[in-house]
């Protein structure tokens, strides 16, 4: 529920894929956020361009610093997605969180009436020296993944309560 001009938000998909470069990192941080934010409210899953990439160690630290579980997560391409039974058509909404997978989205999508947005959200990877500077830039991907999915969809069920 995106606030407008009248600061009303815009009503939450039944279904939304956020998808990224390897589904590892902040696609996962993204539907671990939403699904804890929004519970059963929307069928949320994740996906990569790529799947060669096990799920990001300081993602997971991240995310538990918050209380969002993504231990157990398993990276998954495009094209597994659609092997595993989740069919492209069936999600409502396709968040990209990354420039390559908001290409390969519209083109998997271009015969789907089907929103594809991009958030521009930061890739941590990489980025600082030691631990400590390392887990401030996944925790400032983690917090713009927070502050999209509330300006976007509202206050979180527990807010609501």
């Amino acid at each position: 529920m995106m606030a407008d001009a009248g600061g009303t938000f815009q009503t939450l998909p039944q279904s939304v894929l956020f998808c990224c470069d390897y589904n590892s990192v902040r696609s996962p941080m993204a539907e671990g956020i939403m699904k804890k934010l929004y519970g059963t409210r929307a069928y949320i899953q994740s996906v990569g361009v790529k799947n060669d990439l096990e799920i990001d160690g300081f993602a997971v630290a991240v995310c538990a610093e918050i209380g969002v579980e993504l231990q157990r997560h398993r990276s998954r391409s495009f094209d597994e997605m659609e092997q595993w039974g989740d069919d492209l058509s069936s999600f409502d909404l396709v968040l990209a969180l990354s420039p390559a997978s908001q290409r390969r989205a519209l083109d998997l999508t271009q015969f789907y009436h089907l929103d594809v947005e991009y958030w521009p959200i930061i890739d941590p990877t990489g980025l600082g020296e030691g631990r400590e500077e390392r887990l401030a830039h996944y925790r400032q991907a983690r917090d713009q993944i927070v502050t999209r999915l509330t300006e976007r969809f509202g206050p979180s069920q527990e807010e609501e309560t």
